[in-house]
């Protein structure tokens, strides 16, 4: 996803150049980032949002999800991982606020033999690579963000049959006639390509 940002940035402004735009980073206890609370006009999220029918989105990226390991996990010898691999493995957990989001990255509509046991909740990258690195459990990740946690230490490897993440810019539905909003989505499918 390098360059994303920038470039729907600089389509938007050439389109709207009396609009200010502010990006801020939210913490993975809300998994609307601000959406949800009228904090944010419009985010950055993974789907599946809690209470979808109140949001209209369009997928940035779609990407396959890889499972992040201690590099001394004896899993990471391996390059053909399945989620039955992963069975008895602990997984990072985001909070249980983050709700179906939280279902996605443990997979649990995907995975055999019911739920994960969490070894660890995370709300954040450093928290996922200080969890990965201590052996407190496995997690999944996006493909595009596996180079934030696999730093000395931690690894990642496919996952074979499981279905990929899917990233998005999101806005509340009745905000998608507000001209900045409408105007800020156009900027992004044109800058990704996606109708």
């Amino acid at each position: 996803r390098g360059g994303l940002l920038p470039a729907i940035r600089s389509r938007f402004t050439a389109a709207h150049p009396d609009a200010a735009v502010r990006l801020r980073q939210v913490g993975w206890e809300d998994p609307t980032a601000g959406l949800a609370g009228g904090e944010a006009d419009v985010a950055f999220v993974w789907l599946p949002l809690p209470d979808a029918g109140r949001y209209d989105w369009t997928v940035v990226a779609e990407e396959p999800r890889l499972v992040a390991l201690p590099e001394t996990h004896p899993l990471a010898a391996r390059t053909d991982l399945t989620l039955a691999d992963l069975a008895d493995e602990p997984f990072l957990a985001l909070p249980p606020s983050a709700g179906v989001l939280r279902d996605h990255w443990l997979a649990l509509d995907e995975r055999p033999g019911g739920p994960p046991r969490v070894g660890a909740e995370i709300a954040g990258t450093e928290e996922t690579y200080e969890a990965l690195v201590a052996g407190l459990g496995i997690c999944l990740v996006a493909a595009g963000n596996a180079p934030l946690i696999t730093l000395g230490g931690v690894t990642t490897r496919p996952v074979h049959g499981l279905s990929p993440s899917r990233y998005a810019l999101a806005w509340r539905t009745e905000d998608g006639s507000r001209p900045l909003v409408r105007g800020y989505a156009q900027a992004c499918r044109r800058a990704t390509g996606r109708p």
